[in-house]
């Protein structure tokens, strides 16, 4: 039985939310968590190369992370166990939505998938007693073109449903503001 998915424009424009069609019975479900045809069909003809996988606990925020221009990547972000709040920064500086956040509920009930383009910072938070997130991207993790904008910067004003998050030191201390991504000139 083929299986298909809905790709939803959300408001930023680039940003997709995916919804896969699944069949649920009595001895669980099954879906397709990513079907390059199906994708291709729907206008995204993307190749994947790295999947990852993390584990969190309730009250771990994570972001906000993004490789620049030299090792652009589109991410396809779900959560496979329990719930997370996860959010996207619009950092494309052309865009009618430059500095813009969205925010998105993903859980392993809803299987909702996040399809995130390039130039966009990307975070989450955990809000069951522990959530997995597994996301595919096209390009390889290269450390020199990693960075971080601090996730709470009050310019972008992301509204977190948590306070008082657990954050990596990298997370804490090393993330820049806005301001200082707008003044970069490698993000111009």
């Amino acid at each position: 039985m083929p299986m298909n998915i809905r790709v939803i424009p959300t408001e930023i424009a680039g940003v997709k939310r995916i919804e896969p069609e699944f069949f649920e019975d009595e001895r669980g479900f099954f879906f397709e968590t990513y079907s390059k045809r199906r994708f291709v069909e729907n206008g995204l003809d993307l190749d994947f190369v790295q999947d990852n996988h993390s584990r969190s606990a309730r009250g771990v925020l994570r972001g906000f992370h993004y490789q620049d221009t030299r090792a652009p990547q589109w991410r396809l972000v779900r959560c496979t166990v329990g719930e997370i709040f996860d959010v996207v920064v619009d950092l494309r500086p052309s865009s009618s939505t430059y500095g813009k956040w969205a925010g998105f509920h993903l859980t392993a009930a809803n299987k909702h998938q996040l399809l995130i383009p390039p130039e966009f910072a990307h975070g989450f938070c955990v809000l069951s007693d522990s959530a997995e997130v597994q996301y595919k991207c096209t390009n390889f993790h290269t450390a020199e073109a990693e960075h971080t904008l601090a996730w709470n910067d009050p310019e972008v004003g992301v509204k977190w449903p948590i306070s008082n998050p657990t954050l990596s030191v990298r997370d804490a201390e090393r993330g820049s503001s806005f301001a200082q991504y707008r003044s970069n000139p490698l993000f111009k």
